[in-house]
């Protein structure tokens, strides 16, 4: 697969939510990836500005409409867990193997200045034959508002053909707000989320009640806006991990207004309190990337 394909497959990835992540994964013949480990957690978070649980809808397009409902995440029915952790394959369908495994953890809530803050966590490693030609080991880490799972630090620590780069983001939404001691920010509208935070706050929308929700993304990079659509309930979905009742979910990626019209984005909870992601889906011009669930374990 060449260098351009598999980087339009990792975008695709990443914006699906917090999945570029999965574009990584640990070789077959190396021993699993360790339990996951609080990192860089800063001595003390200040406490964000105080706003709605739903930040207000960002513009998509001149002429988009409003949305027809803006919930809060964290609805009755969904608790995220601590330990939770839940394995994935990513695969493109022209190659009809696995390219790479992902890991995600719900690492630990901790208190900061009286609100509690998640860290969750994603693994990335390419597996073989595509290790030898593309190595990634990447670690995503997200330090997140309970609740509305917004952004209040997003970390990258990319390992890539040999080259590291660690990066370690605090979420700016004030223009007040300064810069962190030592550190690097960046100024993004308030109810700002990075993948893994807009992930977790989609599982926890109850979309029994909901068609439709906005967020503005941060994906470490570019900042861009979301609109995650209701397209019904499908049955016994298939992936490694078996077959489930699920929630579809349409993603719609918007960059500086426009709508990204050259992929299509689809996500699959599971049908139940748990919502668990079970199936992601980036749809290309050249191939489809499918990240399907191989293994889940409940947190506590």
């Amino acid at each position: 697969m060449g260098k351009k394909l598999l980087w339009i497959v990792c975008v695709a990835a990443i914006l699906l939510f917090a999945v570029w992540l999965f574009y990584r994964h640990l070789t077959r013949n190396t021993p699993p990836p360790p339990p996951p480990v609080a990192s860089n957690w800063p001595a003390s978070i200040p406490s964000p500005p105080a706003t709605p649980a739903t930040p207000p809808s960002p513009r998509l397009s001149p002429t988009e409409p409003a949305s027809k409902s803006e919930p809060t995440s964290g609805e009755p029915g969904f608790v995220l867990r601590q330990g939770e952790t839940l394995d994935y394959d990513a695969n493109v369908t022209k190659l009809d193997s696995t390219v790479a495994h992902i890991r995600i953890s719900a690492v630990e809530e901790r208190t900061s200045a009286g609100r509690g803050v998640w860290h969750l966590q994603a693994l990335a490693h390419t597996e073989n034959p595509y290790r030898m030609v593309f190595e990634l080991d990447d670690q995503f880490d997200s330090y997140s508002n309970a609740g509305p799972m917004t952004s209040v630090q997003y970390e990258m620590h990319l390992s890539e053909r040999g080259q590291k780069v660690d990066t370690v983001e605090r979420m700016l939404t004030s223009m007040q707000d300064p810069l962190p001691n030592g550190g690097s920010g960046v100024r993004v509208p308030a109810g700002t989320r990075d993948p893994l935070s807009l992930l977790a706050y989609l599982r926890g929308i109850d979309w029994t009640r909901t068609s439709e929700v906005r967020s503005p993304a941060y994906d470490g990079r570019k900042l861009y806006d979301v609109r995650a659509v209701f397209m019904g309930k499908a049955n016994a979905v298939p992936v490694p991990a078996g077959k489930f009742d699920t929630i579809k979910i349409e993603i719609h990626v918007f960059d500086n207004g426009q709508e990204m019209k050259n992929a299509h984005f689809l996500l699959h909870l599971t049908n139940d309190a748990n919502r668990v992601p079970v199936l992601m889906e980036a749809v290309l011009p050249v191939a489809t990337a499918r990240v399907e669930l191989t293994k889940s374990v409940s947190g506590q």
